[in-house]
């Protein structure tokens, strides 16, 4: 008999478990480590500053972004070993004309917020000359206008994602390799899940398959519109050149590069919405990967290819995260629908639900990502 059963090993789920194993839960940690889930594939961004999203996005990037120290403390107390997180900063560079608008609007968008806020502050993020922006990032195209962030990070999402679960071992998470295939419901409560031929009681189940949650959920009485949406995000390696301190770069075609220590630089990615669960590389999204790396940094031309990853990432119908309850069945909680940005938000919302299952409130209130929002729901 365990306190929690968490369905799904991701950044998601296996912060969840290590959270409320510290916390003092018995936890089971459920994870059939599907091909294609979004952790393994993403680029680990950290930079919520200069997000362009909703208000209630941006408050709660600010604050997962604030979390990350906190969880490596954590991490670092229990051994949990390296998570190539880094302060790196962060370039919004518009290096066409067409770029200027969108540039601009961003430029408004910090300004109403500094009016309403008081952050971020000029002094984190701030325009700067696009020699500057060149010196930080040299394969850099000449941009007509740049904007750095000083604050933004990186997280290796591999990485990450193991330490969580060497920590969650320490701290007694019991990981069984398999996965959740219903959630058994008494009286109106959770009592535990089924995985096979297995069965696992426990008075608190969390949700957090990422793509593959509605499967799971919607027997339960409630749609979680959330679908998989395809990203492809191309390593390359660039000979005889100090990567590590590079910025990560943004332009205003939706895409990034992100740079790593030993030359590894990652360029992507695709959002490629109706995708299903088809974790395939494609000669498309390869074309379209590296035509806008090289754009933006045509210094990039002569690096090595290294591989292709592909994440399915789960995208909610309104591009908000899902957390919280499930309406109706107590002690049954759901944590997905990050999308593109589940390294970003990910941990912190784990956090937030974790919360819930300890019993104490959490910090920000969850009204905008509760699991009942969507219309399908019943």
């Amino acid at each position: 008999m365990y306190d929690v059963i968490v369905a799904g090993g991701g950044v998601v789920g296996a912060t969840a478990a290590y959270l409320c194993a510290r916390g003092g839960l018995r936890t089971l940690l459920l994870d059939r480590a599907d091909t294609g889930r979004a952790t393994d594939a993403g680029a680990g961004i950290i930079a919520p500053r200069t997000s362009t999203r909703s208000e209630a996005l941006f408050e709660l990037g600010l604050r997962s972004g604030d979390f990350y120290p906190t969880l490596l403390g954590y991490l670092a107390e229990d051994g949990g070993g390296d998570t190539g997180y880094a302060r790196c900063g962060d370039l919004r560079v518009a290096v066409t004309e067409d770029e200027l608008e969108p540039f601009g609007a961003l430029i408004a968008i910090l300004d109403a917020r500094r009016a309403r806020h008081g952050y971020p502050t000029a002094d984190d993020v701030r325009e700067i000359k696009p020699d500057e922006a060149r010196a930080l990032f040299p394969p850099l195209a000449r941009p007509l206008r740049a904007l750095h962030d000083r604050t933004a990070a990186r997280v290796d999402g591999r990485l990450l994602n193991q330490a969580l679960l060497k920590a969650a071992a320490g701290r007694k998470v019991t990981l069984v390799r398999a996965g959740a295939d219903r959630l058994i419901v008494e009286n109106g409560r959770v009592a535990g899940v089924t995985a096979g031929a297995d069965v696992h009681r426990a008075g608190n189940v969390i949700i957090a398959g990422g793509a593959w949650t509605p499967a799971l959920a919607g027997p339960l009485g409630i749609a979680i519109a959330v679908a998989p949406q395809r990203g492809q995000i191309i390593h390359l390696q660039v000979a005889e050149r100090a990567t590590g301190d590079w910025p990560v770069v943004h332009a205003f075609h939706d895409h990034y590069i992100v740079s790593w220590a030993g030359g590894r630089v990652v360029a992507g990615a695709t959002r490629e919405t109706g995708s299903g669960f088809d974790p395939r590389v494609t000669a498309a999204g390869v074309h379209e990967v590296l035509g806008e790396a090289l754009r933006v940094a045509p210094g990039l031309g002569g690096a090595g290819m290294l591989e292709t990853r592909v994440g399915l990432r789960p995208l909610s119908a309104d591009g908000l995260p899902i957390l919280g309850p499930i309406p109706g069945v107590a002690g049954a909680y759901v944590a997905t629908g990050h999308g593109p940005s589940g390294l970003t938000l990910g941990p912190y919302s784990a956090a937030l639900v974790s919360e819930l299952v300890l019993g104490r409130a959490p910090a920000l209130d969850l009204t905008a990502f509760r699991a009942d929002r969507f219309s399908g729901a019943r």
